[in-house]
């Protein structure tokens, strides 16, 4: 194995390293911080049945952001087709990580490239609101932009790999497989998805240290989460025993 392979196999393992023990960190960090109030939106469920139900639509189809204005509906409008195509596609990419693949993701390859046409327009569309709203012009940070971009990354190489300056998908499938099963291989020779894998372990690093961490503060944010129920159960911090 050459040592641009043994490089890429490196950072690979490396970047999945970061990714799970920095998503780790920040489920353990959440867990060990104090939630002195309830203060879950109302009127709001009672049980954890409730809170459960209550979560499905938010996580299913963003039913916060369709009861704002224009600038809301803009970004759900986007947001929804984003993470809809970008799920589709990380499905389709599941034939690289399994062996023999499974009938239900053999199912959704066509479906997969379909969403892969979607996933950069509805980037544009979140990219062009936070240029077009004037709002979103003075919040919007220059990391806000660096992450739409180095997804956009993602998605373009992608789509190049597919219909425009294809790899050996043997390769591919060899070289994950191998970092899976910790038995590095050679990267395939194609430096397109040299620079594909790249963002794609950019995009791992940066993950838990960045506003992407909403995928998993939107399962415990306490205006969603909580139950309201500060009348019939006294809420008491833990540090305040």
């Amino acid at each position: 194995m050459d040592s641009v392979s043994s490089v890429f196999n490196l950072l690979a393992y490396l970047a999945v390293a970061i990714f799970v023990l920095g998503f780790l960190n920040k489920v353990i960090l959440y867990f060990r911080t104090p939630s002195p109030l309830k203060i879950p939106t109302t009127p709001a469920p009672k049980n954890s049945v409730g809170v459960v139900i209550r979560l499905i639509p938010e996580i299913l189809f963003f039913r916060s952001l369709l009861r704002g204005g224009t600038a809301e509906k803009i970004l759900w409008f986007g947001s929804w087709l984003f993470h809809v195509s970008f799920l589709l596609i990380i499905l389709r990419h599941l034939r690289f990580f399994t062996y023999p693949v499974p009938g239900v993701v053999m199912s959704l390859q066509q479906i997969g490239i379909w969403a892969a046409w979607v996933f950069p327009l509805a980037l544009l569309i979140l990219i062009a609101r936070r240029f077009l709203i004037d709002r979103m012009v003075v919040i919007s940070l220059f990391q806000d932009y660096i992450i739409l971009l180095l997804i956009l990354g993602i998605g373009i190489t992608g789509l190049l790999l597919k219909y425009f300056m294809r790899t050996n998908l043997v390769d591919v499938k060899a070289f994950i497989l191998g970092v899976l099963t910790l038995s590095p291989v050679a990267v395939p020779d194609s430096l397109l998805f040299l620079i594909h894998l790249s963002f794609v372990m950019l995009l791992l690093v940066y993950f838990p240290f960045s506003k992407l961490m909403h995928a998993w503060g939107v399962l415990i944010s306490p205006t969603r989460a909580q139950t309201d129920t500060p009348r019939e159960v006294r809420h008491v911090a833990s540090w305040a025993e």
